[in-house]
């Protein structure tokens, strides 16, 4: 874990209170793997006290700019959304696990699976399995028309990138399950997956026993490194280890789709 302070280069609304925050700094890609988040100070002061987790969005190919979506919804995002560009900002980083990319065997077939503010770790994640040679098809689930973002951002390296809203206003009406059922199991070898509690829920009850996948979880949290055990969830029956109960800010977010209990 290190204390950084890079600089703000953008902070532009991408959708509905969904922000494109841009960072200038140093972020080698061996450490700030596809998964794994950033512990986020939201003032100068303490108003509010706490930092808020983030996930990272992209890294450049030369590790001096780093690409944060979040969306701008209680006090602390609210000012986050009022910085501009040159501001330093405060985080704690890299935390948490990342999404295993070593151990799938050669042109596997990846279907990623992401729900709101779920989508942007998503993105790193599909262009670094891009780059290593596999096959992607990416299913992104929004309330409405208004709140899709990166649509164009993930047809760069995707076969196909399917579009669910609630509301039918935009692509597929209806929830990524939906969409994932259209695509069929057949046609993938594994699932990456990062959204709301009651989406990877569902997830959890769609994919089939014999089928590879992962999913990355939202949580609040308070400390950010295992200490104040706000963020606990319990493992499921087979997956115990030494303690019945996981932190989700060290030994996840990111865990098999069975791992953990939703």
């Amino acid at each position: 874990m290190l204390k950084i302070h890079p600089k703000v280069k953008e902070n532009t609304e991408i959708a509905d209170a969904i922000y494109k925050l841009v960072l200038e700094g140093d972020f080698p890609q061996n450490e700030f793997k596809p998964g794994k988040f950033l512990h986020v100070k939201c003032s100068d002061g303490l108003d509010p006290l706490l930092r808020r987790p983030m996930s990272i969005c992209d890294i450049s190919d030369d590790a001096k700019s780093m690409t944060v979506l979040y969306r701008s919804e209680g006090r602390g995002t609210q000012l986050m959304s009022q910085w501009q560009a040159g501001r330093e900002v405060d985080i704690l980083a890299p935390l948490g696990n990342n999404f295993d990319l070593d151990n799938l065997e050669a042109g596997s077939k990846v279907v990623l699976v992401g729900g709101g503010i779920g989508v942007p770790p998503l993105y790193y994640l599909g262009r670094k399995l891009k780059e290593k040679g596999h096959e992607i098809v990416s299913i992104l689930g929004f309330n409405s028309s208004k709140d899709v973002f990166y649509e164009q951002e993930f047809s760069s390296f995707s076969e196909k990138v399917y579009i669910t809203t609630v509301d039918g206003t935009q692509g597929m009406k209806g929830f990524v399950t939906h969409a994932l059922a259209d695509l069929g199991e057949d046609n993938w070898d594994v699932l990456y997956s990062c959204g709301p509690t009651a989406m990877l829920k569902a997830l959890q009850g769609e994919v089939s026993a014999d089928k590879t996948a992962y999913m990355s979880l939202e949580e609040r949290m308070g400390c950010g490194v295992g200490a104040c055990l706000a963020c606990v969830c319990k493992y499921s029956e087979g997956f115990e280890r030494d303690k019945n109960y996981s932190r989700v800010c060290t030994e996840g977010p990111v865990y098999d789709i069975r791992e953990v209990q939703l």
